[in-house]
């Protein structure tokens, strides 16, 4: 495995949030920063030092668009987590990577590497 990342989860789900956290962390990435909210995450993706952005596509019944326009805009890698899978991606980002919720670490562990390599 490469070096560990610096990674920003933005996920609502407090549950949801602490379990990839744990996963991240047994991969040997580090959490860096973390948020269920749209404004947030914005804040964080502008202001934090970060190698990889894991989003929920659905904050609140908010698209997390804008979080991932901007991470485009930095040229930051990043993939959705959705309970629907790659079929809720939202407008413009249906090919993008995608983890369906729930996942194994394993998965987990070979989309990081795909979108950070």
């Amino acid at each position: 495995m490469a070096s560990g990342r610096s990674v920003l989860l933005v996920e609502d789900e407090v549950l949801i949030r602490m379990m990839i956290s744990d996963m991240l962390d047994e991969l040997g990435h580090k959490v860096v920063a973390e948020t269920g909210s749209i404004d947030e995450a914005l804040r964080l993706v502008a202001n934090t030092d970060l190698d990889l952005a894991i989003l929920d596509v659905s904050l609140a019944g908010e698209q997390v668009t804008p979080v991932a326009d901007l991470l485009v805009a930095r040229n930051l890698p990043f993939f959705f987590a959705s309970g629907y899978g790659s079929n809720g991606l939202p407008d413009g980002y249906q090919h993008h990577a995608a983890l369906q919720k729930p996942f194994q670490i394993e998965l987990l562990a070979e989309t990081i590497e795909n979108v950070t390599t």
